[in-house]
Formats: C-alpha cells, sequence, structure tokens
C-alpha cells in the first residue's frame, strides 16, 4: 500500500514533463486530457488510500524513494509519509486542485501559452504534494521552494505584461525574505538533532524527557520564531502579506489555486505538523496567534473598500488564513486545519465563480461596472451567493462550524505553563469577532454590486460559462455546503477532529479549556448574529434604504477612505524603506564592482595589458634585418655584464 503514495504524489510532474516538453508536438485536446487527468489520477488514488486507511486509528504509511544525503552522521532519505493530517492535506490539494484544472479547459481555451500553463499548474500540484507529504523537513522544504517557483510562473504567465511580470517577481521575493526564516529554523534543528530532519525523530526527541528540545524552551522559542517567519511569507500574514494581492494578475484559476488549495496553505500545514514543537514554546504560540487576529481584522479592512472582484477575494483569504493562524496558535491543532478545509471548498468556487464572471465580461473586473448578472448566469451566481453564506459563518454551512470552533477556542484555550496571560485569548477573540462582522460585510457587498440590482456595463452581454467551467463551480459548492458536517460538537458526529486526534495528541496536552457547553452555544450564537448583522448591514449600504451612504463616507471621509483604499500605504513604505535603498544599493555595486572591477578591471584588464605591450614592442618587430641584428647584439652585451 506504501507503494501508492508515488501514484497520489507524481503524475502531476508527468503530466508537467510531457505538457512542458511535448507541447509543440501535442493538440490542444492532448494537452487538456494530460493536464487534467494525472491530477485527477492523484486524487482518485487519495480517496482509495483513505477508505483503505479509515479503521486504522492513527494509521503512518512511509515510503522511501531512496538515500538523498549521506555524510557524516547526517542521512536524509527521500521519504514520503502519509498520516491521517496529510492524508486530509492530500485530498484538499487533489481534489479541489483536479477541479480547478478542469475549470482551467474553458478558461484558458484561446489562450496561446495553453499548454506552457498546464505544465506549470501540474508542477505546482506535485511541488505542494511533496511538501505535504514529506516526511523530513529537508523534502518539505524542497515542495516549499518548488511552489514559490511555480507561484512566479505563475503569477507572471503573461510576462510580456510588465505589471504582471513584477507582481510575479514581488512573490518570488518576498517569499525568499520568509523562506530564510524557514531554513535557519530547520538549520538549528539539523545541529541540534546531530543530523536528522526526519519530523517522526524531532517529534522523539522532544517527547524524551532531558532532551536538548524538551529542556530548552528559550531554544525552541527561537526555531519556532524562525519557522513561523516562513510560514508568515508562504502564508501571508503580517509583515509579509504584501505579495499575496499582486497575485491577482495571473490567470483566475491560478488565483483559485494560489489562495484555495495549495500555496497559503502551507504555512498552517507546517504549524500544525509541528505541532508537538510549537506547544513547548508558549510565547511562539501567542505571537502566532496574535499575528493571525491581528491579520484577519487588518485585511477585512481593506477588503471593505476594494473595487477589483479578485482584489476583495485576495484580502478575504488574507484575512481568512489570519483566522487558520488564530486556531492553530491557540492550541486548537484541529480547528486550524478544518477551517483550512472548508475554506478551500468555498474560497476555491469564490474564485472561480469570479472568474466566470471575468470571462463573461470580457476582462471586467471593477465591481462598480458590474450588477444585474443574476439572471444572465445563474450557476454562478447560486454557487457565488453559497460561498459567500459560508465565508460569513452562516449556519449550517461549512464556515459556520470551522470558524465558530476558531473563535470558541480562542476564548477558552491557555497554556499549561501560564506564560502567556490568559486575557490575550479574549482580546484575540474579540479582534477575530470583529473581523467576522466586517467579512460578512465585504464579501456581501461583492455578491450585491456584481449580481444584484441593474446591469452597469453596457459594452458587454453576459452569458453563462460552458459546463466545463459550471461543473467544477456546482462540486465545489456542495463542498461548501456539506464539508462542515465532519466537525459537529462533541454531541455529534466529530469525526473531523477524532481523525486528527492522534496527530495532535502530543501538542494538545500543553493546552486546558475552560469551556463549557453554555459557553460554547453562547459564543456558537454570537458569532451568528455578527455574521448576520454584517449581512444584513451590507443590504442596506448597497441595496436598501442607505444606498446613498456609500458616497456620503467617502466624501465626508476622504483622508479615511483614501487611507483603506491604498490598503494603509504599506506598499508604498516598503518601497520607501526596502525597495528603493536596495535598488540604488545594487546600482553601486553593478557600477563600482560588476561594470569597473569585474568588467574593466578583471575582464578587460588582462586584455588591454597585453594590447599595450603589444604595441609598445611593434615597433621593433619591424622586418629590418639591420634592426634584428642590433637587438641581438645588444641582448648579447646585457648577457655578458650579467654573467662576468
Amino acid at each position: 500500500m506504501e507503494n501508492l503514495l508515488y501514484l497520489v504524489i507524481f503524475p502531476p510532474l508527468l503530466g508537467a514533463i510531457v505538457n512542458g516538453l511535448f507541447c509543440r508536438y501535442l493538440s490542444r485536446g492532448t494537452v487538456s486530457v494530460i493536464g487534467v487527468g494525472t491530477p485527477f489520477i492523484s486524487f482518485i488514488t487519495a480517496v482509495y488510500l483513505f477508505f483503505a486507511t479509515k479503521g486504522e486509528e492513527g494509521f503512518a504509511l512511509t515510503a522511501t524513494l531512496f538515500d538523498w544525503i549521506t555524510t557524516g552522521t547526517t542521512n536524509i532519505a527521500l521519504s514520503f509519509y502519509l498520516d491521517p493530517l496529510s492524508m486530509v492535506m492530500a485530498l484538499v490539494v487533489t481534489g479541489v486542485g483536479s477541479f480547478i484544472h478542469l475549470y482551467s479547459v474553458g478558461y484558458m481555451h484561446d489562450d496561446p501559452s495553453y499548454a506552457r500553463y498546464f505544465s506549470h499548474l501540474n508542477l505546482f500540484m506535485f511541488s505542494m504534494l511533496m511538501l505535504v507529504l514529506g516526511k523530513s523537513l529537508l523534502v518539505m522544504f524542497v515542495g516549499w521552494e518548488g511552489v514559490g517557483l511555480c507561484s512566479y510562473l505563475l503569477i507572471g504567465f503573461w510576462f510580456s505584461d510588465m505589471e504582471k511580470a513584477i507582481a510575479g517577481k514581488k512573490a518570488f521575493i518576498v517569499n525568499r525574505i520568509g523562506d530564510f526564516g524557514f531554513l535557519l529554523g530547520i538549520f538549528i534543528l539539523l545541529f541540534v538533532l546531530g543530523g536528522s530532519l526526519d519530523i517522526e525523530v524531532l517529534k522523539e526527541q522532544v517527547s524524551k524527557e532531558g532532551s536538548v528540545l524538551a529542556s530548552n524552551v528559550p531554544l525552541v522559542t527561537i526555531v519556532t520564531l524562525c519557522l513561523f517567519v516562513g510560514a508568515t511569507g508562504k502564508s501571508a500574514q503580517i509583515p509579509l502579506y504584501v505579495w499575496l494581492p499582486d497575485a491577482m494578475a495571473g490567470p483566475t484559476p491560478v488565483s483559485a489555486l494560489i489562495h484555495a488549495a495549495t500555496m497559503v496553505t502551507a504555512g498552517v500545514y507546517m504549524v500544525a505538523r509541528l505541532n508537538f514543537l510549537f506547544a513547548l514554546a508558549p510565547v511562539t504560540m501567542a505571537v502566532v496567534a496574535g499575528i493571525g487576529a491581528l491579520t484577519a481584522i487588518f485585511a477585512a479592512t481593506i477588503g471593505l473598500a476594494q473595487n477589483d472582484i479578485k482584489k476583495v477575494l485576495a484580502y478575504s483569504t488574507v484575512s481568512q488564513l489570519g483566522y487558520m493562524f488564530l486556531g492553530v496558535g491557540s492550541g486548537a491543532f484541529g480547528a486550524g486545519i478544518f477551517h483550512l478545509m472548508t475554506h478551500a471548498f468555498f474560497k476555491a468556487c469564490l474564485f472561480l465563480c469570479a472568474g466566470s464572471v471575468i470571462h463573461a465580461l470580457h476582462g471586467e473586473q471593477d465591481i462598480r461596472r458590474m450588477g444585474g448578472l443574476k439572471t444572465k448566469m445563474p450557476i454562478t451566481r447560486w454557487t457565488f451567493l453559497i460561498s459567500c453564506l459560508a465565508i460569513a459563518g452562516v449556519p449550517p454551512l461549512s464556515g459556520f462550524f470551522s470558524k465558530d470552533e476558531i473563535l470558541y477556542n480562542a476564548f477558552v484555550l491557555s497554556h499549561k505553563s501560564g506564560a502567556v496571560p490568559e486575557y490575550l485569548g479574549k482580546i484575540y477573540f474579540a479582534l477575530a469577532l470583529l473581523g467576522a462582522f466586517l467579512t460578512a460585510t465585504y464579501m456581501f457587498r461583492l455578491y450585491f454590486l456584481t449580481f444584484e440590482g441593474d446591469l452597469r456595463s453596457h459594452d458587454a452581454h453576459p452569458h453563462e460559462s460552458p459546463k466545463v467551467m459550471t461543473i467544477p463551480l456546482v462540486v465545489l459548492a456542495v463542498g461548501a455546503i456539506f464539508a462542515g458536517f465532519v466537525g459537529l460538537p462533541s454531541e455529534g458526529l466529530n469525526l473531523f477532529h477524532h481523525y486528527l486526534e492522534p496527530v495532535f495528541a502530543q501538542g494538545s496536552k500543553f493546552f486546558v479549556s475552560k469551556g463549557t457547553h453554555e459557553i460554547e452555544y453562547g459564543l456558537m450564537g454570537l458569532s451568528t448574529l455578527v455574521g448576520l448583522a454584517g449581512i444584513f448591514f451590507a443590504y442596506l449600504l448597497y441595496i436598501g434604504a442607505w444606498k446613498e451612504e456609500p458616497k456620503r463616507l467617502t466624501s465626508a471621509l476622504p483622508r479615511l477612505y483614501n487611507l483603506v483604499l491604498n490598503k494603509y500605504y504599506v506598499d508604498e513604505i516598503y518601497d520607501f524603506l526596502f525597495v528603493k535603498p536596495f535598488q540604488k544599493i545594487s546600482q553601486i555595486a553593478y557600477r563600482f564592482i560588476d561594470a569597473l572591477l569585474i568588467d574593466k578591471v578583471m575582464v578587460e584588464g588582462p586584455a588591454r595589458l597585453t594590447r599595450g605591450l603589444g604595441t609598445i614592442s611593434s615597433p621593433v618587430v619591424n622586418g629590418d634585418v639591420q634592426s634584428y641584428a642590433m637587438m641581438m647584439f645588444l641582448g648579447l652585451c646585457v648577457l655578458i655584464y650579467l654573467i662576468f
């Protein structure tokens, strides 16, 4: 059964190679079959493995391809590992990812670089599978870098457009900053563990009393903070979130893949995978939860003012990732992964619906020029509405169960060490609750302006997308409705948390809950009311009696509106503090090191010296025999003088 792991991981790589190398010889239909078929092979295999291991509590499968690095005490194999957590991630990545591939057949149908697109998309999925199934931190890091590379290739897919090329470069560079922290944490662990980066070995070391990691909390804090820096880059948290909104420059299915099922979930997965290590460092856990809560509300405020349909969804993703980090940082690792799973369904559906709208309106992305699409695009409208209700936390849709659980655990959980004040959890809860209200408001602002009212664009004649695009929408919308039922509270099925319990048992034991059923139901009702209030508020502002208020507010508070519209000028601040100084340093380095020292001195210098010597000696070599005889005579005189 272990060998079936290869059938989960490698089909997308095969698809990437075939479409990438032989695209000139393949028809568009063949490219589609390979590009879509290989992810579905991975998905079907993952589903089979899920049912084959279903009855085994805490199962673990390992498949070793070969010994990769063997030197001294260091022995790192290219191994893959399947347990309940990586199974959930594999199902999400291959399941949601496969339907995004299918949708791409219709969306990218007329693109001249069709084969290159599917090659990169397949490679993206392979890299993500390598990340979530890697048995060691180094194999995980290879997948980590792989998704970073593929995001650069896909965000800048239309590289002839300079703006899109710059967006791809920005994503790549910002992620490299985070990756430096991740790599630094790996190197420290490699030194501490004496040559092993195997996650199971690391887990054993942590569980041993008196081991370096178990007894040295400051060291673990440093390591986990370094690892979390990597997570903030890959999962777009403060302060490294700035690349993700610009990722909208790529094709819309790429946005769905990056923001729903793959790259942005990598940081959350890494923290959850290393729960036993992060739980040893209460300060790091408080930082993780705090950054998550701040990012959730910060990105939500920006989402309120955006007018680009994809930009609204981008900041929505940043905000929802904040909720996931609030969950894992509070010690509710299962809740964080649960929200990751439900979010994959409704956010992928939202992005693909946005792509359907953009496709129908011939590239229009400004929601102020939309409206009235509910009768023109009924399937897109209903699936978008379902996903909006899910992300707003309206029961009984999936987002209600997962977001409510994060809010509840942030309120009642605390670290047993007592190193972090309990009231921090209450503050994080309050921030997240306000973020939930803002989420419901800006998501239904998006829905009302896009689908309700009258069509404000007279240049387009919108129509529903073809079936190859609408079928994935329906499938993902069904997931957005029903995915939450696997995580019903303790009185219900609670299948999801029972399934993941063996993975998180070691990390969860460091946290204590002061929750009761009364608190749980009370907070559940409160979060539901907050979500419904946000929807009603959006209705009043954009459909109902307060329709003129947004214009009045922007006129009355122009500075505040421009501050939020321009994303608090964070990009401009980063540009002033970091980008322009480094560009200046690069120009100086180019002028004095590259152009002067290397080109002029080291490369051209020897050539110029040789030419100069040749110029000096050229009069001597003139073909005159008398001159040659005179030179020989003078040389002989010098030799005689030197000898005698």
